[in-house]
């Protein structure tokens, strides 16, 4: 019974070595594969494809490591539908939908020299690149980029895995020298919608402050506002208020001011127009300027905040250069007519406009005969955009 035994178990060790030697003859060009390390895929964007979009035209950046001590005349970047080496499990199904047909390289740092092969060996799904064979250094990082490769095509996203062999042989042919895989996945697409409704932002106060820089209508202040000292024939009282306007309208904004003159009782100051500021002659009147100059006959007002640049910022006072009656947009003349329009979204070209501050400059000049009183107005700016 001993000597049966035994003999059982040197047949058994004979079958074992057997199947050994069967393996190695099957799968001879991955037995001494070394590894490929730091390898990598990240799926570019190609035109209005997105890099991971299923089905996109895409393209495919490849990064990694090559161990070296060795020729390299071609690699093979074989997508299958598993991550296993083909050292382990030869079987490869290529991803549903992808296509490399296409692909062209143009991208290579490291070892260089490669072209993408264009015969029949390289079939769907197994792109490789080959030049003459040369010797790559110990450690060798390298890159290749695949142009106009297009994803699988499921539309859930898909894992998919790139198995990268290198060879001596210029045509992937005979036993591989490095080989390593790596994974990507596409995913489905996020599609955002938003809607920019028709828009006019606009207020009217003492001022109006910014935040962030920018002209902010939650910041105006009260309406009240107090010229600098009291009417008298021989000096000018000044007073400011502002108002801000942006709107997305195609044919921009018009700014009108509305209201009577300053009154107190039946008393009155006579409204100008497009005149300059004179003591002791009955004038109330307006303007959308700097008056502050070196020049200038009375220091008040200021330009409009932020500056026209005739494509974002469009806002500007106007006069008759815009085709209008008086004139609001000259240094030094004021005008007041109820209803005139005083500033639009016209400046290079009649459209819509980012936030801006107007600076109202307001003149009080009167006689030695004017009646005292409080005389006082309400005036009303209206802003009115076409759409």
């Amino acid at each position: 019974m001993k000597t049966h035994h035994a003999s059982l178990i040197k047949i058994s060790g004979l079958l074992v070595l057997t199947f050994a030697l069967v393996l190695q003859a099957v799968l001879p060009g991955f037995a001494s594969a070394a590894q490929i390390t730091a390898r990598s895929l990240t799926l570019m964007a190609n035109g209005s494809d997105g890099g991971s979009k299923p089905g996109g035209v895409v393209n495919h950046a490849f990064a990694f490591t090559l161990p070296g001590g060795s020729n390299v005349g071609s690699i093979k970047f074989q997508y299958c539908t598993t991550a296993a080496d083909s050292s382990i499990t030869p079987t490869c199904v290529k991803p549903t939908g992808l296509t490399t047909t296409s692909a062209t390289l143009s991208g290579q740092t490291g070892a260089t020299g490669f072209t993408v092969n264009g015969t029949t060996l390289a079939t769907d799904g197994a792109p490789y690149i080959t030049r003459t064979a040369a010797s790559v250094s110990s450690n060798t990082a390298v890159t290749y980029q695949f142009n106009t490769i297009t994803n699988p095509t499921s539309v859930n996203g898909e894992t998919f895995f790139v198995r990268i062999t290198s060879y001596a042989s210029t045509d992937t042919t005979g036993s591989a020298i490095d080989s390593g895989t790596v994974a990507a996945a596409t995913a489905r697409g996020i599609d955002l919608t938003g809607t920019m409704p028709e828009s006019l932002v606009f207020c009217a106060g003492a001022t109006v402050g910014t935040t962030s820089s920018v002209p902010d209508c939650s910041t105006v202040t009260t309406g009240a506002v107090t010229f600098n000292q009291l009417f008298s024939p021989t000096d000018t009282a000044t007073a400011t208020s502002q108002m801000a306007a942006s709107t997305n309208a195609g044919s921009g904004y018009v700014i009108t001011v509305n209201g009577p003159t300053l009154t107190s009782g039946g008393n009155t100051v006579s409204a100008i127009n497009s005149t300059a500021s004179i003591k002791g002659v009955s004038q109330f009147g307006l303007n959308l300027k700097l008056n502050t100059t070196a020049t200038s006959t009375i220091a008040v007002g200021s330009e409009i905040a932020v500056a026209s640049n005739g494509t974002n910022y469009r806002g500007q006072a106007v006069g008759t250069a815009q085709g209008y009656t008086n004139n609001y947009n000259t240094v030094d003349s004021f005008s007041f007519t109820s209803g005139d329009p005083v500033a639009n979204s016209g400046n290079a070209t009649l459209g819509g406009s980012d936030a801006q501050i107007y600076t109202v400059s307001y003149i009080v000049n009167v006689p030695g005969s004017q009646p005292a009183g409080t005389y006082t107005t309400t005036l009303t700016y209206i802003c009115t955009p076409t759409f």
